[in-house]
C-alpha cells in the first residue's frame, strides 16, 4: 500500500462515518450520499496536505540521508537523489539493513580488537624472552665470570648468540609478512619441476631431521616430473616452513611424508607428520601469527612463531589454497595447491 492509497481510505473512512450518522439522524440517503463524497473529498486534500507537510517529506528526506550515507556520498547530494514511490517501506528496509551491517562491523572490530590484544601480547613475550636471557648472560659475564671461570664463561656467550640468533629471525620473519601483506614483495611466476623443488627441500632438512631421529620420505615416483606455474623461491620458503614444522612436532622415531595429488588445474602438494597431532578447536587458528597450541613445549622447540602465517600469505599471493587437518595422537597434514604447468 502507497502513501496516496493510505490517506484516501483514511478520508473515506472519516466520510463513511459522518455519511451514516447523518442518515441515522435525518433518514435521507441522497444527503448522506453527498455528505460522504464532500467530507471524504475534503479530509482527503486537508489529510494529505498535513501528512506531506509535516511527515511525508520528512520521511522521504530522512530516506534520502541514510541511502546516501549507505552509499557513502556526501550528505548536500541528498536532495538530488531519486526517491522510490514508498520511501516508509524502504527507509525500514534501509535501516533494517544499516543495522546488520553496523552489528556485523561492530563484531569484526571487536574481534580485530582481540587479535590485536593478543598479538601484542604474544609479540612481547616472544621479544622479551630471548632479549632478557641475552642481558642477563651479558651481566654476568660483566661481574667478571668471563675471567673466573672461561669454560661457563663461553658457553654463556654461545647461549647469548643462539638468543640473538632467534631475536634475529623473528624480526626477519615480521619483516616478511610485513612485506606480504602489504604487496611490497613481487612472485616471479615461473613453470617449474615441483618434484625436483621437493628433493631439495628434503637434502637441505636432512641433518635437522636426523638429530630428531626423523626419515623423511617423498612418496611420489622419484624420476617423474610434475610442473607447476609459480614463484619457484616462494614455493620453497613454503615447503621448507611445513617440513621444519613437520620435523619440530613429529615424534622420535617418526616420520615425514610429502605427497602430491594431481587435480583438474591445480597440483596439491601435502606434508604429513605422524606426531602429537593438534586439537580440533585450535585448527582454525594455526595459520594466525604467534599462535601456538602448545606455547610451553612450542617455545622450548624455538622458532618465531611465524613460519605458518608466512605460508598462508605466501599461498594466497598465488591466488590458491592452504589447508590443514588433524587428528589427536595420530598425526598432521599440511596441504596446499599451485597451479598446474602442462609440459612443453
Amino acid at each position: 500500500m502507497n502513501f496516496r492509497t493510505f490517506v484516501l481510505l483514511i478520508s473515506g473512512t472519516f466520510g463513511l462515518l459522518v455519511a451514516i450518522t447523518d442518515y441515522l439522524h435525518r433518514q435521507n440517503l441522497a444527503i448522506a450520499a453527498l455528505l460522504f463524497i464532500a467530507f471524504g473529498v475534503l479530509c482527503f486534500v486537508v489529510l494529505l496536505n498535513l501528512f506531506e507537510r509535516f511527515v511525508y517529506k520528512r520521511i522521504r528526506n530522512i530516506y534520502k540521508l541514510i541511502h546516501n550515507l549507505k552509499l557513502g556520498k556526501d550528505l548536500r547530494d541528498a536532495l538530488g537523489e531519486h526517491i522510490a514511490d514508498d520511501p516508509i517501506a524502504d527507509a525500514e528496509k534501509e535501516v533494517r539493513d544499516w543495522a546488520k551491517q553496523k552489528a556485523s562491523e561492530i563484531n569484526k572490530l571487536k574481534e580485530q580488537a582481540q587479535f590485536r590484544k593478543e598479538f601484542l601480547s604474544n609479540i612481547s613475550h616472544e621479544f622479551k624472552t630471548p632479549l632478557f636471557a641475552t642481558q642477563g648472560y651479558i651481566e654476568t659475564l660483566q661481574d667478571g665470570l668471563i675471567d673466573d671461570d672461561p669454560e661457563i664463561a663461553k658457553n654463556f656467550l654461545e647461549k647469548a648468540a643462539r638468543n640473538l640468533d632467534r631475536l634475529s629471525y623473528l624480526i626477519q620473519d615480521l619483516d616478511e609478512i610485513s612485506k606480504l601483506e602489504t604487496g611490497i614483495i613481487s612472485l616471479s611466476v615461473e613453470k617449474f619441476d615441483v618434484t625436483a623443488l621437493i628433493k631439495e627441500c628434503i637434502e637441505d632438512l636432512e641433518g635437522k631431521a636426523s638429530n630428531n631421529n626423523i626419515q623423511i620420505k617423498y612418496k611420489g615416483k622419484p624420476n617423474h616430473p610434475v610442473y607447476v606455474k609459480a614463484d619457484r623461491k616462494r614455493v620453497q620458503q613454503v615447503l621448507i616452513n611445513l617440513i621444519d614444522n613437520s620435523i619440530k612436532y613429529g615424534k622420535k622415531g617418526g616420520r615425514t611424508s610429502i605427497s602430491i595429488f594431481p587435480l583438474f588445474e591445480q597440483i596439491l602438494v601435502e606434508v604429513t607428520d605422524d606426531g602429537v597431532g593438534i586439537e580440533e578447536k585450535n585448527l582454525p587458528r594455526v595459520f594466525e601469527r604467534f599462535y601456538r597450541t602448545d606455547k610451553s613445549r612450542s617455545r622450548e622447540i624455538g622458532g618465531s612463531g611465524l613460519g605458518l602465517a608466512i605460508v598462508k600469505h605466501i599461498v594466497e599471493a598465488h591466488e590458491q589454497n592452504v589447508n590443514v587437518r588433524s587428528t589427536e595422537g595420530i598425526g598432521t597434514t599440511f596441504g596446499f595447491t599451485l597451479a598446474s604447468a602442462k609440459t612443453s
